[in-house]
């Protein structure tokens, strides 16, 4: 707020369209006279109001000129986040079916590792893919599996392996 020297250095109109000096009053008070007139308190009010008044357009004036104006930026800018939240979830979608590809790749892995250990269905495999081959070739109606339907041929997942060999397999015959 304003100090005690603030409101001593007010030039204060009176009403009457006279000026009074505050330090003269404060001066009539020290030399005895202990009370101002309504006229002087009234004024010195005003003094006081109008000098917060100027203070507080001042500091609004002041604030209005360090803000830049962003009429038309405020528009961009939020485009801008429009955008970037949009861009933001397709990334993040990216992500989720990279992640759900990358397990899946890791669950063939660990089946064909599998499959790898177990020579004799390799061997048995290789057999009846070669035997296929000669028998199928003359036919020209070679149907390719690439996904089986039970869990314990996890080994021909993805693999592209003619119908006829798959069948051999599965059914002992090789």
């Amino acid at each position: 707020m304003l100090s005690d020297e603030d409101d001593r250095d007010v030039d204060v109109e009176s009403d009457d369209g006279e000026d009074l000096d505050i330090r003269q009053t404060g001066a009539r008070m020290s030399s005895g006279n202990q009370y101002y007139s309504q006229a002087e308190k009234r004024a010195h009010h005003n003094a006081l109001e109008r000098k917060r008044r100027d203070h507080i357009k001042d500091s609004f004036s002041s604030l209005r000129n360090s803000v830049p104006s962003l009429h038309g930026e405020k528009v961009k800018a939020s485009d801008y986040i429009l955008y970037m939240k949009k861009k933001n979830n397709s990334h993040q979608q990216d992500i989720h079916d990279l992640k759900r590809q990358n397990s899946l790749l890791g669950a063939q892995i660990r089946t064909l590792e599998k499959a790898k250990k177990s020579a004799t269905f390799h061997s048995e495999l290789s057999k009846c893919i070669i035997e296929s081959d000669t028998e199928s070739s003359s036919d020209g109606d070679e149907e390719m599996v690439t996904q089986p339907q039970n869990k314990s041929k996890k080994a021909l997942l993805r693999l592209k392996v003619p119908v006829v060999a798959f069948a051999r397999v599965v059914s002992g015959e090789c």
